[in-house]
């Protein structure tokens, strides 16, 4: 009989621990779901936040896809511009070196007092043949 008690004994112990364990286990467990409920919703955030940033991501391409194309648009108007101006101080050089153009400046020097020295400084010609348009138009 005393046997058997102690086995009685035993056994009570041996439920009692099994019955400690298996609320450890079952503490551990409830803090493993608290644990992976805070990591997906981690997640979750984290996948928004991706979401987000790929957007974010696919509107700056596309800026800067318009922003492209605009300066290659202002680099063809700039280059027409450029060619524009070419042209015209083409022209401009050849008026300038004009006989007509370059006897108008003289006469027009000379009223203003422009010695001949300064009006062939200006024109480009020598003195002599800034003198020599002088006393032909002086006739």
């Amino acid at each position: 009989m005393q046997f058997a008690h102690w086995m009685l004994l035993a056994l009570s112990l041996t439920e009692l621990l099994l019955l400690v364990l298996l609320f450890v286990f079952f503490l551990r467990l409830k803090r493993s779901e608290s644990l992976l409920n805070e990591m997906q919703a981690k997640q979750e955030t984290l996948l928004t936040k991706m979401h987000f940033n790929a957007q974010l991501e696919q509107e700056l391409m596309e800026s800067f896809a318009e922003r492209q194309e605009q300066l290659r648009q202002l680099d063809i108007q700039l280059e027409a511009r450029a060619a524009g101006l070419e042209k015209l101080i083409k022209q401009a050089e050849s008026l300038s070196r004009s006989p007509q153009f370059l006897r108008e400046m003289i006469l027009d020097g000379n009223r203003k007092g422009h010695s001949p020295q300064q009006l062939a400084r200006a024109t480009g010609l020598s003195v002599d043949e800034v003198e020599l348009i002088l006393m032909k138009a002086g006739r």
